[in-house]
């Protein structure tokens, strides 16, 4: 069988580990041949692509990022990419590909596979938003940096008498503001799933200045957004690839608590440092289970699905029902976070 693996979208901590175990398993299980493609579906689509055998991938398991480079799709491309799947297959020689990535990615790969293209996805994504599966590989590792953030960041807000405002990613779903604000003792959450106003945040600050602890910090998504018409906020453009582009939610707020306060309130925004880096064992082990089982069920013909992780246990979702729609936080999470803030 010769295999052709990609990785698509935004870097995250595992995508390594999931390259380096499907080259292990295909190669030495199965005695397969695996090309990378490189830069996502670019590099399918330009012809760009390399072998991968077992000292390609060495030494790979614990570095962040990806070795065969990522980019985004745009969406002329991904329909010329459906449009000549067939020829595609053909000029590799391709009996599957395994394309690895985010609801972008998975949709890609759901329209490829739809076009006749024998495709089984691994889904990554920081987020931890798609539906189908438990968790996501990356999500564990950017939840840990978030929370090490976080608890270096209490003790100068302690010492200044600061409120600290920290904003971590998910841009529709709260998942990396939820736990990594639990974990780290943050005294308010806010999450896309759910408006907030800012004048109970102003009641919180000052609930716990008036009881002598004299700093707070706040854990915000970036794409939390206000209750209509308690704060200015404006919705940022649509990007070529179909993303909001934010405008800076946690500047913003840090700002507007200031103001209402009047006591010092500062921005720390996480950004791309909470993809990047050394992935944590969890997603490690989580990513290269998804590369072993994404190999057999290509020597199974379980073409169209994914790997998922159900419990404990690895199994394979069909990629329309893992794309339909993005796993958001419910209701009873917010519940168990709210009780201890």
């Amino acid at each position: 069988m010769r295999i052709g693996v990609l990785t698509a979208g935004g870097d995250c901590p595992g995508l390594n580990a999931v390259i380096r175990s499907v080259v292990h398993r295909a190669l030495t299980g199965h005695g397969d041949e695996v090309i990378g493609f490189e830069d996502g579906f670019k590099g399918l689509l330009d012809g760009h692509y390399r072998p991968l055998d077992l000292n390609e991938v060495s030494g790979i398991l614990a570095r962040g990022g990806t070795i065969l480079g990522s980019s985004r799709l745009e969406r002329a491309r991904l329909a010329e990419a459906a449009e000549n799947c067939g020829e595609l297959q053909r000029r590799y020689g391709l009996d599957v590909l395994i394309p690895i990535g985010g609801e972008g990615t998975l949709t890609a790969a759901r329209i490829l596979s739809d076009a006749g293209m024998p495709v089984v996805g691994v889904p990554k994504t920081i987020d931890n938003d798609i539906s189908s599966t438990d968790r996501t590989f990356g999500f564990d590792t950017a939840v840990m940096v978030a929370t090490e953030a976080m608890d270096r960041l209490k003790t100068t807000a302690e010492s200044h008498q600061r409120v600290m405002v920290v904003e971590v990613m998910g841009r529709h779903a709260g998942w990396i503001a939820l736990e990594s604000g639990m974990a780290a003792g943050a005294h308010g959450i806010c999450l896309p799933e759910r408006a907030f106003d800012p004048a109970d945040l102003v009641k919180m600050v000052e609930e716990r200045f008036a009881r002598g602890k004299k700093f707070a910090v706040v854990c915000v998504a970036e794409g939390a957004h206000p209750a209509d018409g308690t704060m200015d906020y404006a919705k940022g453009e649509i990007d070529q690839y179909g993303h909001e582009r934010f405008q800076g939610i946690g500047t913003r707020l840090a700002k507007e608590l200031e103001r209402r306060l009047g006591k010092e309130a500062r921005p720390v925004i996480l950004g791309h440092v909470q993809r990047g880096g050394t992935p944590t064992a969890y997603d490690r082990v989580l990513a290269t289970r998804f590369g072993w089982h994404a190999v057999e069920a290509a020597h199974r013909g379980d073409f169209g699905r994914m790997t998922a992780l159900r419990g404990t246990a690895v199994e394979m979702v069909p990629l329309a029902e893992a794309t339909t729609e993005l796993k958001r936080v419910p209701e009873d999470r917010m519940a168990e976070a709210e009780s201890v803030f």
